[in-house]
């Protein structure tokens, strides 16, 4: 079986990247599933999380409510992917970047390089997410802001099209370090498209895989939008 390069797949990972022959992808980075419920009620709580102070006519700061997304709740989203993944994944790349690592700590092998993302977040969000990956450096660190409305580049602010989605930057940084360009890279929980955007843009070769139909096409149009960019010169960000 082989999937074309710099394609997009509909369809359950396990099915297509069983018959890919082994280690031929260079880097699998991925988000999958955690099995924690983020799309539905966790996501709704968090409403009365405060948003930007303003002043008001007194001259007092005054803080206005943000309204969290409402994203559509998802079965999938409630469980965790099973070892036989995690298996594929390894047996058909040569190294990998999973976040949310350590929520599988009892499938993934013990690491010595974890990559920490400090979202600088405030109120009921984590402040750090956990990636485990393949590599055998030193723990490493990538600052980048995620907090509610609140981005590290407010001038170009993304929309958060996905309960999890990840920002472009961050997954750009992550791939100019552990990669080089013209490598392959995969992400087989691709959800809204971030890691095929951040690939297009740093010049890496990308596989993506997604199972549910809303965020596939939601991927679909953010793929083609980078590589409309790309041809008119205006892909690609320098880390």
């Amino acid at each position: 079986m082989s999937l074309d390069l710099n394609r997009i797949y509909l369809g359950d990972c396990l099915d297509l990247i069983k018959e890919i022959p082994d280690k031929s992808i260079d880097l699998v980075l991925t988000d999958p599933p955690y099995g924690i419920g983020e799309c539905g009620k966790k996501n709704y709580s968090r409403d009365t999380s405060p948003g930007i102070s303003k002043g008001n006519i007194s001259g007092k700061p005054r803080t206005k409510q943000i309204k969290a997304t409402r994203y559509t709740p998802k079965d999938w989203d409630f469980i965790k992917p099973s070892k036989q993944y995690f298996d594929e994944i390894r047996r058909i790349s040569t190294n990998q970047i999973i976040f949310g690592g350590n929520y599988f700590a009892n499938i993934l092998p013990p690491s010595s390089c974890w990559l920490v993302w400090d979202k600088d977040n405030s109120g009921d969000f984590a402040d750090c997410e956990l990636c485990w990956t393949s590599f055998s450096s030193a723990v490493r660190k990538f600052e980048y802001r995620w907090n509610g409305m609140l981005q590290e580049d407010m001038k170009h602010k993304e929309v958060r099209e996905h309960p999890t989605q990840k920002p472009v930057k961050l997954i750009e940084q992550i791939i100019y370090k552990y990669s080089d360009e013209g490598m392959t890279i995969l992400d087989p929980f691709l959800g809204s498209g971030t890691t095929a955007v951040a690939c297009i843009n740093t010049g890496r070769n990308f596989i993506g895989i997604e199972k549910d139909e809303e965020y596939f096409s939601i991927a679909q149009k953010r793929v083609k939008e980078a590589q409309g960019q790309l041809r008119l010169g205006y892909g690609g960000s320098a880390i």
